[in-house]
């Protein structure tokens, strides 16, 4: 296996990633019984610190946000070299390049992206959940260019900073300005004809799998099933202060919760993209 061993699978938050994940772990581990949402294959995020800490050999704690960003590809690329099998990367960043020019993500060891997409209505909602704030304050993060996850000067947060910009700019930054191969999965196909879409997902990696055993690893990973399992075991990543990761799942839950005004909000920062996804207003 080449350099390439790298699987991204990138999105803003809450717009369907971990879903992605639980189905690649029952999908690949179709021995195990059933599937444990506190052990899935995906297990590292690409902003985790360990992983840094590991690749890097000092403590990302000894080092400032810009130099961490800078050793960052670096970090990735040991990772891949270090690896005999597909590495499978759960990232929230946005695709940015750094003050040198270089990419965050290094394309040599690239082998695929999955992007995943949701409506940005339903992801305001679940978003607001997700951060325990406001629908109103949710929303100025998903039209601020400059947001960042874990970018706290006062405390030293559980990831590496990740640069979100807005919800159109993150879209844009992986799908047109990374010149990566990228596959975009949207939500709501994912719950409306899942075969189908995990499947062209599947294909796109280069994984070999029957239409059976893809729809073993479907049901494994419905939406009820983790919420379920994390009512009764808790799910590690869930951050301690919410009352819990996977909420409602449905699509077009934002119908029942938004203003009129904060749809105005979404859709007057967001139209343009949200009409080259199939996004309308209906």
């Amino acid at each position: 296996m080449g350099p390439d061993k790298i699987v991204w699978l990138a999105s803003y938050p809450k717009s369907g990633n971990t879903w992605m994940r639980a189905f690649l772990t029952a999908l690949l581990n179709p021995d195990k019984e059933g599937l444990d949402i506190n052990n899935m294959v995906p297990s590292t995020i690409a902003s985790s610190r360990q992983l840094f800490d590991e690749m890097a050999g000092v403590s990302a704690s000894d080092l400032l946000p810009d130099e961490i960003e800078r050793l960052r590809p670096a970090i990735y690329r040991q990772n891949a070299m270090e690896s005999e099998e597909l590495i499978y990367h759960k990232i929230h960043d946005a695709w940015i390049r750094l003050p040198d020019g270089e990419p965050l993500i290094p394309a040599d060891v690239t082998r695929a992206v999955i992007y995943i997409i949701r409506n940005p209505l339903d992801v305001a909602v679940s978003f607001a959940h997700h951060l325990h704030t406001s629908i109103d304050k949710t929303i100025d993060i998903m039209n601020n260019p400059q947001y960042a996850f874990c970018d706290r000067r006062d405390r030293l947060a559980n990831q590496l900073r990740q640069r979100l910009l807005t919800w159109s700019g993150h879209i844009r930054s992986w799908v047109d300005e990374s010149g990566l191969r990228v596959c975009v999965m949207r939500y709501e196909d994912m719950s409306a004809k899942p075969e189908v879409t995990f499947t062209k997902a599947i294909d796109f990696i280069g994984l070999h799998h029957s239409p059976a055993e893809i729809r073993a690893a479907l049901e494994l990973c419905n939406f009820s099933r983790m919420q379920k399992q994390e009512e009764e075991k808790g799910f590690s990543e869930k951050n301690a202060r919410f009352p819990s990761f996977f909420r409602k799942g449905t699509v077009g839950d934002w119908r029942n919760v938004l203003s009129r005004d904060q749809f105005l909000r979404i859709t007057g920062a967001h139209g343009s993209m949200m009409a080259r996804f199939g996004y309308g207003e209906e």
